[in-house]
């Protein structure tokens, strides 16, 4: 009996150290799964155009730097898009630059983590603005321009996109470009009127803007009306005059036997005064039709034309440029004096 005791002792003492070790184990592999706490850190930096600088920072509970791949997210218009991603270097450490769209963004940095170190994501930096100015600029050159009335002057308009606007280009983007705030008399062109962003462009593209005034114009001098009156006129005048003439004697002489007036007579007269009527109004048609404008200019002439205001102006140039959804309008401004 003691033997079997002993021997079962025995036994159950291997079967507990069995589960114990078997425990031990299953813990390990579960702590080395989890891996130990991360904590990610973001600071954003300089902005440039449609650039962000950022710099991403990953350490483990112990304050030791880890090593892995981080990506930038970006919660834009209530989305989750990922821009940008780059690999920690010895330091846990890693500098990413990230081009924005125009827009409020949220950026978080998120350290995917690995077989010893545990994922975190990092608190949002302030949210970052892009201005449209991040696609293109628009200057000019000179900036102030002095001209008498009648003159012109010709500036430089220069349309500068940025580098990174121009690698997300996949077709090309025509800009238009106009001008406001000019006084009354004057006026602008461009040569061209559009300039064209490809995906090769590099620099300014730039465009010749003409701004033009006007000078007043002397008065005309009165011409004399010549002697005599228009033949045209005359043209239609006499043949009705005289067949409304002859109209009228002819109603005259129709009378009956012994002096009677005959229904015929009396006809002819309301005929005649009739005719005379109609005289009247055609001399009357003519004159004020014919001879009132014909008055007018002989004596008057055409009125003479305004000159472009003097005084100092703000004119402001524009160049807009559109992808089918959303406008992109950048404008510069200019002096323009007139004396």
């Amino acid at each position: 009996m003691r033997g079997i005791n002993r021997r079962g002792l025995r036994l159950e003492l291997v079967r507990g150290l069995g589960i114990a070790l078997a425990t031990l184990a299953l813990a390990v592999v579960v702590a080395s799964a989890q891996g130990v706490a991360t904590t990610t850190t973001l600071t954003a930096g300089a902005q440039s155009g449609c650039t962000q600088a950022l710099t991403v920072a990953v350490t483990d509970a112990n304050g030791q730097p880890v090593t892995g791949p981080v990506t930038i997210d970006d919660a834009f218009n209530g989305g989750d898009v990922q821009v940008a991603s780059a690999a920690l270097n010895a330091e846990g450490q890693a500098s990413i630059t990230a081009y924005l769209v125009e827009g409020s963004h949220d950026l978080t940095a998120v350290y995917a983590g690995n077989s010893t170190d545990q994922s975190s994501t990092s608190a949002p930096v302030v949210p970052v603005t892009i201005k449209s100015a991040c696609q293109y600029t628009v200057s000019v050159a000179p900036t102030t321009v002095t001209m008498t009335a009648g003159q012109s002057s010709a500036v430089v308009v220069s349309v500068t996109p940025s580098p990174e606007y121009i690698d997300t280009l996949t077709a090309p983007v025509f800009v238009t470009i106009s001008c406001s705030g000019l006084p009354d008399q004057a006026s602008c062109t461009f040569t061209p009127e559009k300039v064209e962003i490809l995906s090769t462009t590099t620099g300014a593209l730039t465009s010749s803007m003409v701004i033009g005034t006007q000078a007043a114009s002397s008065t005309a001098s009165k011409r004399a009306p010549r002697p005599g009156s228009s033949p045209i006129a005359w043209a239609f005048l006499l043949p009705g005059a005289l067949g409304f003439a002859g109209l009228a004697s002819r109603g005259r002489r129709r009378r009956g036997p012994l002096g009677q007036v005959s229904v015929r007579g009396v006809v002819s007269r309301w005929l005649s005064r009739v005719s005379l009527l109609l005289l009247v109004s055609l001399v009357t048609l003519l004159g004020t039709t014919a001879c009132n404008p014909r008055y007018s200019y002989l004596n008057h002439g055409p009125n003479p034309s305004p000159a472009t205001p003097a005084g100092t102006y703000s004119v402001t140039i524009a160049a807009q440029s559109s992808n089918g959804v959303t406008a992109i309008i950048q404008t510069t401004t200019m002096a323009v004096t007139v004396k």
